[in-house]
């Protein structure tokens, strides 16, 4: 059998319509807390009731009328499952009945009901033309077939049909979606003596009990829930739906104010820029500017914002758009979260709109056709499309099943479920990322840094004509954001593999790439390549090539190096090689004197290969390098490589 359900109804309304009278004729509570409320007879900020029909526990958040308050209003209505929309019998629609009810519409309600109050003041043929007003304005917004319910709080004059009213509503509203993971907007924060710092506010998703650990937004900070409260009374356990207090150890009240968050850990991150979707109020004063200036109301939070449209310059009146928010401060949000735009200066509501991605690191431009559309899917109302423009925008960030969840809107425990699907259609790719790190990232992710890759050595190839391959370290200090020499590896190892490029373990070039030498540059090349074959463990210094050369001087050093791309010769010591032949040769000569166990000096090394110390010298330490001797002292022995049957092509290039 199924428990209570917890939803929560704001009220709504235009200043003096009756709200606070209306909400103590049903609950017997004032949320008119504040001395100056009292003194002023008029709500200022949000108040709170709790309302029981049978199983249907309602939170009541009672919000401020007056147009210099829609701050509070806003922050109140962030929360809500339900409206009631209040309307004064003697006074019929007014200004701030049209702006709270498209306030509403903005943030996306479904279900509601319209109270007419004081209606013991009017006679009952007034009361039909109000009525009738009411339905006009409704028309076309959520509340259309909404029931309207005649009361008075004065006389008690349909409390009880009000109540009936709200319970129906309560059983027909849809349940909201869940993510799992606990969430809770703070609108107030105070102390109380002998227990600390209280946090107020509706509890967005999830759960949170006595002894939690949370983490507090946007500060990253982690509190502990030493108590909780539910309107007024000690429970071990909140959830969805309901009015919390919560008792937190680890920070001072002062610290906290309405607009920050406690949330799980790991789930929220506060970011200076959302990308979202933009809906421009149909009753907007004048259209939503690119880089407009705007008060952003999200949560509880209010923020000044800069508005970047990402499909034109303006965004004309009940038309919607794709867009950045450029935030004055963080503020941390989840996938799918309404928001509201209102101008600063005359105050007024222009459009609203909702989250897409609520922690986005970059600017998208307008021209970054691929990026806008990621952006679009992120919209989708599939759940699978979703996650996967998730990842698409991660890239390379790792991620945890709860971001995966605030960053696609969709449970907790359905992200899984979703991850397995991709990785069957074979959509996600596990790429090494690190020495001990990998990483599940979209296919397409993958492909379009192999094609960054490809087209890096084109330019690269284009920059070095006469180079064979490009050094794979060249080739990651030419992507500046792949700064991680191992990615680039994999990168090139799977672009080797699928054929599109010609790799080793130093080198990397197109398939197909041949260097690019003039007549004069292949001779030169060509004398070079005889001049190492014919020195043997003596070979030429590459500096009376430059001055052989004469004006091919500068081109000396990549002949070289393609000479030691395509193996004729072998780097043994900065700017001395060896022909490849005589470097084998060395090596089975040292390997023929050391194999029986024996040692070798400096000396004996020279005296082997029938050369001078000059060259002796780097050859020994070559040796060393590569392993095939040991060195001991001024002696050497027989390396432990020179033992092995492997190649030693790798070392002998290093």
């Amino acid at each position: 059998m199924p428990g209570p359900r917890d939803l929560v109804i704001g009220t709504a309304g235009h200043i003096d319509h009756g709200k606070t009278a209306l909400v103590r004729a049903l609950t017997g509570v004032d949320t008119d807390r504040l001395p100056a409320e009292k003194r002023r007879g008029i709500t200022i900020d949000l108040g709170f009731a709790a309302l029981e029909l049978g199983d249907r526990r309602l939170a009541m958040v009672d919000v401020p009328g007056h147009e210099r308050f829609i701050r509070n209003m806003l922050a109140g209505a962030s929360g809500l499952d339900l409206a009631m929309l209040i309307v004064a019998a003697d006074d019929s629609v007014m200004p701030q009945t049209r702006e709270h009810l498209e306030i509403l519409r903005l943030l996306g309600l479904s279900g509601g009901l319209v109270a007419l109050t004081k209606c013991d003041l009017v006679d009952p043929s007034w009361l039909d033309l109000v009525e009738e007003d009411v339905r006009a304005l409704v028309a076309g917004t959520f509340l259309e077939s909404a029931e309207v319910v005649r009361t008075s709080a004065a006389t008690g004059l349909g409390i009880d049909a009000l109540k009936e009213s709200l319970a129906r509503l309560c059983d027909s509203a849809p349940a909201r979606a869940d993510s799992g993971v606990f969430r809770m907007a703070i609108d107030r924060s105070f102390t109380v003596a002998g227990r600390g710092t209280i946090v107020t506010g509706t509890v967005a998703s999830g759960e949170a009990t006595v002894g939690d650990e949370l983490e507090w937004l946007p500060e990253g900070r982690r509190v502990r829930v030493r108590g909780l409260h539910r309107h007024d009374r000690p429970v071990e356990k909140v959830g969805r739906g309901a009015r919390a207090a919560i008792n937190l150890g680890g920070v001072h009240h002062s610290e906290i104010r309405r607009g920050h968050e406690l949330a799980s850990p790991g789930y929220l991150t506060a970011s200076r820029i959302l990308s979202v979707e933009v809906l421009a109020s149909d009753d907007a004063a004048r259209p939503l500017r690119h880089r407009g200036r705007y008060r952003v109301h999200l949560g509880t939070a209010e923020v000044s914002a800069s508005l970047s449209l990402l499909g034109g310059n303006e965004l004309e009146p009940s038309s919607t758009g794709l867009a950045q928010l450029f935030l004055a401060e963080p503020v941390a949000s989840v996938h799918g979260q309404p928001f509201v735009i209102r101008e600063e200066s005359p105050p007024s509501t222009l459009g609203g709109g909702r989250v897409l991605q609520p922690s986005a690191t970059r600017r998208i431009r307008r021209r970054d056709v691929r990026e806008v559309d990621r952006l679009r899917r992120l919209g989708s109302a599939d759940p699978s499309t979703r996650v996967a423009s998730a990842l698409a925008s991660a890239r390379l960030a790792g991620w945890t099943e709860k971001t995966l969840a605030r960053d696609a809107g969709i449970p907790l425990g359905d992200v899984g479920p979703a991850i397995e699907s991709l990785k069957r259609s074979g959509a996600l790719v596990e790429l090494a990322i690190g020495p001990r790190r990998s990483a599940i990232v979209l296919a397409e992710v993958v492909a379009d840094l192999e094609d960054r890759i490809l087209r890096a050595l084109g330019r690269l190839h284009e920059a070095s004509p006469r180079h064979s391959g490009i050094a794979r370290a060249r080739v990651a200090s030419a992507l500046a954001d792949l700064d991680d020499a191992s990615l680039v590896s994999t990168l090139i190892d799977r672009l080797h593999a699928s054929g599109r490029v010609v790799a080793d373990g130093r080198t990397v070039a197109l398939a197909g790439h041949e260097p690019r030498l003039s007549q004069a540059e292949k001779k030169l090349k060509r004398e070079i390549a005889g001049a190492y074959r014919a020195g043997g463990f003596s070979p030429p210094d590459p500096s009376e090539w430059s001055a052989k050369a004469g004006a091919r001087a500068s081109a000396v050093a990549e002949l070289l190096a393609l000479l030691v791309d395509e193996e004729q010769i072998v780097e043994i010591a900065p700017g001395f090689y060896l022909d490849r032949d005589a470097e084998a040769e060395m090596r089975r000569r040292v390997f023929d004197r050391l194999s029986g166990g024996g040692v070798m000096t400096m000396a004996e090394i020279r005296d082997l290969l029938g050369t001078s110390r000059k060259f002796a010298v780097p050859i020994g330490e070559y040796l060393d390098r590569i392993g095939w001797t040991c060195r001991e002292g001024d002696a050497r022995t027989l390396g432990d490589r020179a033992r092995s049957p492997e190649p030693v092509e790798e070392e002998a290039r290093s």
